[in-house]
């Protein structure tokens, strides 16, 4: 029979129990992975398709699970044949949102040598001429900014001399603060190349303290990270909260670009610190795929088995 000292005896063990298990929880909450925002895709891994049918491609996209859209050029004139809303809006009718759009910082100019891979017709791609932030900034942000998207970032600038390096500074300087009165936050997209020193000078470690992060802030793409050898740990540590985009690119052994999940890289100490980054959304990209709408859905389907790893 319970007595009354048995039954005070149970409550309080009952008691203790439910403490454990909510400090239990407490702990797990506290020291869990960030909670990741949808999947998102950089739209340069599909350059060739989007010009082909843009949007028999998008409804691609979206059913592979894509919900984050970040846009690139185009060969086409616009947003791939679009003008600002109406691109938007196409995005919106498939259940995806526009957050972000790449532009050139200075023209295109190819490395020596450097062979354009080839297009559906298996001949070299070609480049639009395209308006850059050097010489085009303001009217480029105009346009931007007519989709109402939060971010315009900067794909590439020239820094192949410490002249250019100190001159694409002034060249993103200014684009900032243009961006940031028309309403858009701009951000810089880097290579592997940015870490190297040219003229005594690291241009990374250049346009982040010369330039302040109200005005700049940096969209790191990790496998470039990774491919020059450093660590996008140290490097969101080094200027907390200044990467609200990332792009998330797996290389194999040799450094061919690959579906993620099926290269040699290691992200997840990367994810487990997106909180220190100020990270917003995420954008999985591969440089001109061979099998582009079976890899984007490879991608996504890797990425989300990634996620319960973490």
């Amino acid at each position: 029979m319970n007595t009354r000292r048995k039954f005070l005896q149970q409550t309080a063990l009952l008691a203790t129990g439910g403490m454990l298990l909510q400090k239990n929880s407490f702990a797990n909450s506290l020291f869990s992975a960030p909670a990741l925002p949808a999947p998102g895709i950089q739209l340069f891994t599909l350059f060739n398709e989007m010009d082909i049918d843009t949007a028999g491609t998008l409804q691609k996209v979206a059913n592979a699970g894509y919900k984050n859209i970040e846009s690139a050029f185009s060969k086409q004139a616009g947003f791939y044949g679009n003008k600002p809303k109406d691109f938007k809006q196409l995005l919106s009718n498939m259940g995806m949102d526009w957050r972000s759009h790449h532009v050139m910082g200075t023209p295109i100019k190819l490395p020596p040598n450097y062979k354009l891979p080839t297009g559906p017709d298996g001949k070299p791609m070609s480049f639009p001429v395209m308006k850059n932030l050097r010489d085009n900034s303001q009217e480029i942000i105009d346009n931007v900014a007519e989709a109402g998207i939060g971010y315009l970032v900067c794909a590439s600038i020239n820094i192949e001399t410490g002249d250019d390096i100190k001159k694409s500074a002034e060249v993103l300087q200014r684009a900032g603060e243009q961006a940031k009165k028309a309403g858009m936050q701009f951000v810089y997209h880097n290579h592997a190349t940015e870490f190297n020193t040219t003229d005594g000078i690291v241009s990374y470690d250049y346009f982040t303290t010369q330039i302040s992060a109200d005005v700049l802030k940096m969209e790191l793409d990790l496998g470039w990270v990774f491919k020059a050898g450093k660590n996008p740990v140290e490097i969101f540590k080094k200027n907390k909260g200044r990467f609200p985009l990332l792009h998330v690119k797996d290389m194999d052994a040799a450094g061919n670009i690959v579906p993620f999940g099926t290269g040699s890289y290691d992200f997840k100490d990367t994810f487990k610190n997106v909180d220190v980054a100020g990270m917003k959304y995420y954008f999985l990209e591969q440089d001109f795929p061979k099998h582009p709408f079976e890899d984007i859905i490879t991608a996504t389907n890797n990425f989300e088995n990634f996620k319960k790893t973490l």
